[in-house]
């Protein structure tokens, strides 16, 4: 959407007595669609009416793989025949998002969505684990959000079906420390986004037909990396973001706040997960923590362990937690009070978030293979072991009886990137 098209569209809105930020329900999708980050309930669970590959390899259950230019770390989403997902290529100096199709993995179109030097940070190098592009889209169905680091500075994106820039909203200025990966979330007519760093951060509600600001929360000048995540927990929805050395949470519609303790840690990745009652939070710096937040404003921490789970998001399930440690063991915890129900090593570093599909939780490493393990509190049970060539720090997609994952091989020296689709062929 044109400036021009924006300023008319406001116009109209003041004319006819309307608002342009009036609510509208949150959009729905059938399970065969992944609309944004951890899936449609954002805690990383995918559709229990399906059944996923267990087993495969090169050469076993490749559906189809394609090429992806550039780099990053971002999951794809799908919707309805077509696969989204973002990348940065330094040698055309491009941010780009790119549409695949769903059957076959050809790409349909590509959108620049920012064009120049965005790896000039003037100052610290962001960690090498991290990518330029390590946000994964979100689509109401119309259109797709994107969120890039760009000439010091970070942007939301609305792209059309059709490839074509909607609109594009400045959030804040932005400082590198270790990179920038946070992801957009979609709430009624709103799509809400957050850049926490040590500049100055901001959390911003724009409408997703014209990125017209709906409302702006400052944050704290600190580092932190984790996306907004909107749950329905102790009865309301509500917008949370850990990190900043804060739990918060606001009301998704308004931006105010419902209630904010100190807790956490400065730096975090995680996404949050529930189980209705409490909020569960981790962090890595400057202090490894796992503990459960009660949501019903009280304040009140009913449990917290030193446990590093710092870059891959938990699961939850049946009032235990899941997770597959940094460091490449997995365990399993009581949601009620922290008790360690088992720990067992599976192996490599952990960059990628597991995802629950059914009674199975698939945890892929930073080597490309996939644990597969069941989600069951009384031990632990492997089923398979899975094996790609390359390294993968992107959490993989579980959606349609398919698995979608993103791998890096070394290729004359460079890196090649791949979509891999797992399956049986469509």
């Amino acid at each position: 959407m044109t400036t021009m098209h924006k300023r008319f569209t406001s116009l109209l809105i003041t004319l006819l007595g309307l608002s342009s930020f009036a609510a509208a329900d949150t959009p729905s999708f059938p399970s065969s669609d992944w609309p944004w980050w951890r899936g449609q309930t954002r805690q990383g669970v995918a559709s229990a009416d399906q059944t996923p590959p267990m087993t495969w390899s090169e050469t076993e259950n490749v559906a189809w793989k394609t090429p992806i230019p550039g780099r990053g770390h971002g999951s794809p989403i799908l919707l309805n025949d077509r696969i989204y997902l973002i990348t940065a290529d330094q040698e055309r100096r491009a941010e780009l998002l790119l549409c695949l199709d769903r059957k076959t993995g050809k790409q349909i179109w590509e959108t620049v969505v920012h064009q120049g030097e965005f790896f000039k940070t003037s100052g610290r190098e962001a960690n090498q684990k991290a990518s330029w592009a390590s946000s994964t889209p979100a689509t109401d169905g119309e259109r797709i959000f994107v969120n890039f680091y760009n000439d010091q500075a970070v942007y939301t994106s609305a792209i059309n079906l059709d490839g074509e820039l909607d609109w594009q909203t400045r959030l804040c200025d932005y400082q590198i420390h270790q990179g920038y990966g946070s992801s957009p979330a979609i709430y009624e007519n709103l799509v809400i986004a957050s850049a926490d760093n040590k500049a100055g951060g901001s959390i911003v509600a724009m409408d997703r037909q014209t990125g017209e600001v709906a409302w702006r929360r400052d944050r704290p000048a600190k580092p932190n990396y984790a996306s907004p995540i909107i749950l329905n927990v102790s009865g309301k929805d509500q917008l949370l973001l850990t990190g900043c050395d804060l739990v918060t949470s606001l009301d998704p519609t308004t931006g105010k706040t419902n209630w904010e303790i100190e807790g956490a840690t400065t730096e975090c990745v995680t996404s949050t997960v529930t189980d209705g009652k409490h909020i569960f939070t981790s962090g890595g710096y400057p202090k490894n923590h796992v503990a459960a937040v009660l949501a019903d404003g009280s304040g009140t921490i009913d449990w917290e362990v030193n446990t590093r789970n710092y870059v891959p998001s938990m699961l939850e399930k049946d009032g235990y937690l899941y997770m597959s440690l940094d460091a490449g063991v997995a365990t399993c915890v009581n949601a009620e009070d922290g008790e360690t129900m088992w720990k067992s090593r599976l192996g490599g570093e952990f960059t990628a978030s597991p995802v629950l599909a059914g009674n199975l939780i698939y945890a892929t490493n930073e080597d490309g293979t996939t644990f597969v393990f069941k989600a069951d509190p009384e031990d632990f049970e492997k089923l398979a072991e899975n094996k790609l060539d390359g390294t993968t720090f992107a959490t993989p997609v579980i959606c349609d009886g398919k698995i979608y994952i993103r791998l890096a091989k070394d290729q004359d020296g460079t890196k090649q990137e791949y979509l891999y689709c797992i399956g049986t062929e469509q």
